[in-house]
């Protein structure tokens, strides 16, 4: 059985940015096997001071994230 990956993305209320980045990783998620998890901004003040002016962002399981403009590409090579 192969392992279910899971990233995170960050995200924030009334974010059309964070709609595009989720079309973006939607059809890498079911090609590569990978859950995807949202946390909001407004939900985790660590959060908030870290990544409010970045939103949205996605957190990958070794520690690294990558902060809107990104491909499905760019992420798929940083998933290798």
């Amino acid at each position: 059985m192969d392992t279910i990956t899971t990233i995170t993305l960050v995200t924030g209320s009334r974010c059309h940015l964070c709609e595009q980045a989720k079309a973006v990783l939607y059809p890498l998620l079911s090609a590569r096997n990978i859950q995807l998890t949202e946390r909001s901004i407004e939900e985790d003040q660590a959060l908030r001071d870290l990544y409010a002016l970045r939103i949205p962002v996605l957190l990958l399981p070794d520690g690294r994230d990558k902060g809107w403009p990104f491909t499905a590409a760019q992420i798929e090579r940083m998933l290798d």
